[in-house]
């Protein structure tokens, strides 16, 4: 049976579980403040945008993985403009689509091999989202407006 799954099963099954964990993490933090896109969300744009750049192999053809990022850039940042709402004068959701897009160069990065910045690209995005939360709040309260 392993046969019939590829020699490199293993690896790849470990790499797309690294982006799962690590866009779920965000997806969580999202869910918690009740945003459009959240837990499900996160680890299926990470596991797509990892998933199509395993699909090239390695070593690969570097004009044909430059082709898959600038579709996965326009792709991720369409499914991002989905979780931007607008209502009256008010605009919120860009945190979250901004999230969105940085899960799928989490996934990216994973796929090829550079573990250490989907790793930081995941910890300064939770960091981001929930310690400047506070300070997001503040200056709204302050009348400088909502972050747009």
């Amino acid at each position: 049976m392993l046969h019939i799954l590829g020699p490199n099963f293993w690896t790849t099954l470990w790499q797309i579980i690294i982006t799962y964990v690590l866009t779920a993490l965000i997806g969580w933090d999202r869910e918690r403040e009740a945003h459009s896109a959240g837990l499900r969300t996160f680890p299926i744009v990470g596991m797509a945008s990892c998933g199509y750049l395993l699909i090239l192999g390695v070593p690969a053809d570097g004009a044909a993985q430059s082709r898959v990022l600038q579709g996965l850039i326009t792709g991720i940042g369409f499914v991002g403009g989905g979780a931007i709402l607008k209502e009256g004068s008010t605009v919120r959701g860009t945190a979250t689509a901004a999230s969105i897009w940085n899960a799928g160069v989490i996934g990216a990065a994973v796929a090829m091999q550079h573990y250490d910045i989907a790793v930081v690209l995941s910890v300064l995005n939770l960091i981001t989202l929930r310690l400047l939360l506070p300070i997001k709040n503040w200056l709204d309260r302050k009348g400088m407006g909502p972050d747009i």
